[in-house]
């Protein structure tokens, strides 16, 4: 069996993964904070994890999978000032900060629905675990780690030995500043554990503690989440490049300070997705694109999944329209294959070759291959490549294409034996001049592409081939391909594989 390999972000090299317990692993991913729709750039930090939880099980283990909702305490600035992101939209929606953080946390899950991301063994609230945050700043405050100033609780970091080493921090040289820079803190990467409702303001999320009532800083919540459901040291914590420098770098020094041992034995952090020339995708620069404008322009959701699993996590992806056209036609090429090679039904559904590869527990060369790809550091391009090579490979039986395409989907989860796109309807053409075959699960084909389907076909008959090559690139240009299949059979399906109709 394959030895997995990831990049641990505090030792910048790739280590072999070592649990704490034999045979099980702790995962913690960072959630998201529900004040809006995740986008596209937002829910490629999902999927890294989600293929990690994936291929651990196949290697054997038996996984506990956590992800956090932060529904209060993510205020507008990293440096602890400004207004919390769920009064603020809620103030500007004219509803509650309840409701939005429900709304929100709805949607983000249909969005790991239609990704095909797993949902989490446990998937805890901030607002539901207030009393756990107090009892960890009580136990920093005990240790002497904090101290108190107008608004709030706040980490001492120069207490915490090491504080930055996870980003490489130069402390000295971030900690200069003038008192008016500094405000009230003592140095400039103190943190608040627990803010102070403004006294002349009440919040709609607040809570009374041994300091006043307030509510938690945002980096309190996930150490004290993590804790509660993988304990105080756990294996495996994800997130995005961008909580390196300050909130998984505060999570440790709090983590570590309360407990006086490691927090996490490996960090795993995905790069972002940027459009074109590095501008990253996000909700400040006004640029976001969800995955409901992904479905709206007709993608098969797992197209996007494909385009994510084709760059590296590690590495920056830039997405753009014709990117995902080619990942979608990519993924729907794969299940051609698929189709191809099984023994299919009439609904296009793989039979007898895909429930004898389904029930082989046995590891084929090529199998091997792909879980070595994986196992160093979720190798999905090369992953993705090994199954093209298979596919592509003239000696390679249908029933060990069947079977790799199962192994792999166990990870992947790409849907790879989703057949819908090539059933078959056949419909008589407007004036009975022949049958038009479509292509593709309930499929509707538009009059007007009928009706030039029907004059390309007079106009073949006709031996104008000039006109019926002008009405072939007119239905092209609308959306559509048709095929001359012989014996007045004409095969119509979308221009654009992988779209949803």
């Amino acid at each position: 069996m394959a030895e997995l390999r990831l990049y641990n972000t505090l030792a910048r090299r790739k280590e072999p993964f070592r649990p704490l317990t034999a045979g099980q692993a702790g995962i913690y991913t960072c959630g998201p904070t529900v004040y809006a729709p995740a986008h596209i750039g937002n829910l490629r930090s999902y999927v890294f994890p989600d293929l990690l939880k994936k291929l651990l099980r196949v290697l054997g283990y038996r996984v506990t999978h956590v992800i956090n909702i932060t529904d209060v305490g993510h205020l507008t600035s990293n440096e602890d000032t400004g207004e919390d992101k769920l009064e603020r939209a809620a103030r500007q929606a004219s509803r509650s900060a309840w409701e939005i953080a429900a709304q929100y946390t709805q949607a983000y899950l249909d969005d790991l629905e239609r990704l095909h991301i797993e949902p989490p063994d446990h998937l805890p609230r901030a607002t539901g675990h207030i009393a756990e945050q107090i009892a960890l700043i009580r136990e920093l405050e005990a240790r002497g780690f904090t101290y108190r100033t107008a608004d709030g609780i706040y980490f001492d970091t120069a207490r915490f030995a090491g504080y930055g080493r996870l980003a490489r921090l130069r402390v000295a040289g971030l900690q200069g500043g003038s008192r008016v820079e500094l405000g009230e803190k003592r140095n400039k990467t103190d943190f608040a554990l627990w803010k102070l409702s403004p006294p002349d303001a009440r919040r709609q999320m607040e809570w009374e503690s041994p300091w006043g009532r307030g509510f938690p800083g945002w980096h309190i919540e996930c150490s004290a989440m993590s804790m509660k459901y993988l304990g105080r040291g756990f294996d495996i914590h994800t997130g995005g490049s961008d909580h390196i420098p300050v909130h998984h770098t505060n999570e440790i020094a709090q983590s570590e300070a309360a407990t006086g041992e490691p927090f996490v034995r490996c960090w795993l952090h995905g790069e972002h997705l940027v459009l074109g020339e590095d501008q990253r995708m996000g909700k400040s620069e006004g640029n976001l694109i969800t995955l409901g404008e992904v479905l709206a322009r007709g993608f098969d959701p797992l197209a996007y999944r494909y385009l994510v699993l084709n760059s590296h996590y590690r590495k920056y992806l830039t997405f753009s329209w014709p990117a995902l056209e080619a990942a979608a036609t990519a993924l729907t090429d794969l299940r051609r294959v698929l189709w191809e090679a099984s023994d299919r039904s009439d609904t296009g559904a793989p039979a007898e070759a895909v429930a004898e590869a389904a029930s082989d527990t046995s590891c084929s060369p090529r199998e091997e291959e792909l879980l070595e790809d994986l196992c160093d550091d979720l190798n999905t391009p090369k992953a993705l490549d090994t199954l093209w090579t298979a596919f592509r490979d003239p000696a390679a039986s249908n029933a060990e294409k069947i079977g790799l395409a199962r192994y792999a989907d166990r990870v992947l989860s790409l849907d790879l034996f989703d057949f819908s796109p090539f059933q078959e309807r056949p419909l008589e053409l407007p004036g009975g001049v022949g049958k038009m075959i479509v292509v593709g699960a309930g499929l509707e084909i538009p009059e007007v592409i009928a009706l030039l389907v029907q004059a390309h076909v007079l106009a073949r008959r006709a031996k104008n081939y000039v006109e019926s090559d002008r009405l072939r690139d007119e239905i092209k240009r609308r959306g559509y391909i048709v095929r001359d299949r012989g014996g007045d059979h004409y095969e119509v399906e979308p221009a654009r594989p992988g779209r949803r109709s």
